[in-house]
């Protein structure tokens, strides 16, 4: 008897992780198809991997600690640190919004929080210097935008 409980809940377990996998996928193509900086495979990814994953600001704040920057960026990557905290702050409030059922406050949070990661890029190209973290902006940047999108279709 145990062992067929034991199937049982397997299996059910393997049907609630395939409905959450379509309602990710589902989610994320309608978003994607609302807008178009909107990556469907991105998108995808995100929701389904593990959270525990480097912010931005570790990797800057690293990179600061081990002096391993161009010379003259250092003020690009301190600004992008204080950037990093202004986006982290919005998405909080952004998170408050959307639980009070204030979804116009939320997109506009989100929105705020989406400029911060070009805003840090564009620190370095006023410098004429190679962003050490482009790809991590890239990253925020969709991380920020699926949340954005998803709260512009309620």
């Amino acid at each position: 008897m145990k062992f067929f409980v034991s199937v049982v809940m397997f299996f059910l377990l393997l049907n609630c992780f395939a409905a959450a996998q379509t309602l990710i996928r589902d989610s994320c193509k309608t978003t994607a198809a609302k807008d178009p900086n909107l990556k469907y495979d991105f998108c995808v990814q995100s929701l389904e991997q593990d959270p525990q994953s480097k912010t931005a600001t570790r990797i800057v704040e690293t990179i600061l600690k081990s002096k391993k920057y161009a010379p003259g960026t250092e003020p690009a990557l301190r600004t992008c640190v204080e950037l990093y905290d202004d986006a982290n702050d919005s998405l909080k409030e952004a998170l408050m919004n959307v639980k009070s059922g204030d979804y116009r406050s939320a997109n506009v949070h989100l929105s705020a929080a989406l400029d911060e990661p070009g805003t840090c890029e564009d620190g370095f190209k006023e410098k004429h210097a190679k962003s050490p973290v482009t790809n991590e902006n890239n990253v925020l940047f969709q991380k920020i935008l699926i949340p954005l999108a998803f709260t512009n279709m309620l």
